[in-house]
């Protein structure tokens, strides 16, 4: 019962990390005029508020060695609720960027905390579906802003309504402490076995990492720039309505979500090394869609196919992370992983951005098989090897 208990209540947390991903540039184009914003001010906010989050995932194996994942979970979560309280009363652009930074201290840490925690706990369909339920939550943080945005306070009661409910999982969290115990190692403990904890070089420097890592920096890269791009990429290369390109860049979140809904049940009888290749092979199928002179709706179909290939990757990435390194190094590593794929997140898209600024948008599905075949690559020479490693010992 407890352990149902708990996984529930990380599920709930996982919708909780979902909720404020999306909402400030659904909301900018009000946020902006009431503030008096140039358009501009949004990116360098998001930046903030992603290096705020690779900083607190690069810190996180040592915050949970030293506190332990559930009060690292409190804290974080309270920092995001703050945060999104804070959005709500700003008077001038400038409070964003200090909002900003507890927002993505608090969303770093705890991501890549949870992340391990359930890789070392729990079964490779309850990442899949934790990650689903992410999406839920990213969706879900749009929808509830849209429903403030016509009455009295506006945004601004949306932020606070998104706020109460982080603080309301705080609560949870706060009288659900004891369901945590004993599922860390202590500090003493560690000792006393005569470990510690591994620091971000050490792991850094271990065996085939840096093949992990820029499998993770090139999906984040993948992931990112079809998210912001393709609706842009329709538009301007397919010729489609502005309306229609939303709907079609939807449907690739919904892919992702969807896709990890279904991949929760296939990872009951396939490994996640299989589940990582396949996802990434139909991720070039979709790629492939765009670039081949199809009509445009079957194009547009190609970011739908790419939402559905990422679907598993990420999650199960993370899930072989003890597999692949031993449970003694996964916190570690399960923070530099985060750190890298929010930073091939991060810079993606404005990479394309640069590179199409030169040339033309044409370059999107380009781009996109470049990112796809590193990753793909890195991930099976990282496969590749971890089967020798395990042949040797």
């Amino acid at each position: 019962m407890t352990v149902t208990t708990l996984l529930v209540i990380i599920y709930i947390a996982f919708i909780s990390l979902g909720l404020p991903d999306s909402i400030l540039g659904s909301v900018w184009p009000v946020i902006r005029m009431d503030l008096s914003a140039p358009v501009s001010l949004v990116g360098y906010a998001a930046m903030t508020v992603s290096a705020g989050t690779v900083i607190s995932s690069l810190l996180s194996n040592r915050l949970v060695a030293r506190f332990g994942t559930a009060k690292v979970t409190v804290v974080s979560v309270a920092m995001t609720a703050l945060a999104l309280l804070g959005y709500s009363l700003v008077g001038h652009a400038a409070f964003l960027f200090l909002w900003a930074i507890p927002l993505g201290l608090g969303a770093g840490s705890v991501d890549a905390a949870l992340n391990n925690f359930v890789a070392l706990h729990y079964k490779s369909m309850h990442m899949n579906w934790l990650h689903c339920f992410w999406g839920v939550g990213a969706t879900a943080g749009p929808l509830i802003m849209s429903l403030f945005l016509l009455q009295a306070g506006g945004w601004r009661t949306g932020y606070l309504v998104i706020s109460g409910l982080q603080f309301a999982l705080v609560v949870v969290l706060l009288t659900t402490m004891r369901l945590w115990e004993g599922k860390d190692p202590s500090p003493s403990r560690t000792t006393q076995q005569g470990q510690r904890v591994l620091t971000n070089k050490e792991a850094l420097d271990l065996p085939s990492v840096k093949l992990a890592l820029v499998s993770f920096v090139f999906f984040s890269v993948t992931e990112a720039t079809t998210g912001l791009w393709s609706s842009t990429y329709l538009v301007g290369v397919e010729g489609m309505a502005a309306t229609a390109a939303a709907r079609w860049t939807a449907s690739f979140y919904a892919g992702i979500t969807l896709g990890r809904l279904f991949s929760g049940f296939l990872s009951i009888k396939m490994e996640n090394s299989v589940l990582i290749r396949s996802g990434q092979l139909v991720c070039v199928l979709g790629a492939l869609l765009l670039l081949w002179p199809l009509p445009p709706t079957v194009s547009a179909l190609g970011f739908t196919v790419i939402g559905l290939g990422t679907a598993p990757i990420f999650p199960a990435m993370l899930h072989e992370t003890p597999s692949r390194f031993g449970s003694r190094a996964s916190g570690a590593i399960m923070g530099l992983q985060m750190a890298f794929a929010y930073t091939g997140g991060t810079l993606g898209s404005p990479l394309f951005g640069a590179l199409a600024s030169t040339t033309s948008l044409n370059l999107l599905p380009f781009f996109l098989l470049a990112a796809i075949a590193i990753m793909l690559i890195a991930s099976e020479l990282l496969n590749k090897r971890m089967a020798v490693s395990d042949k040797a010992d």
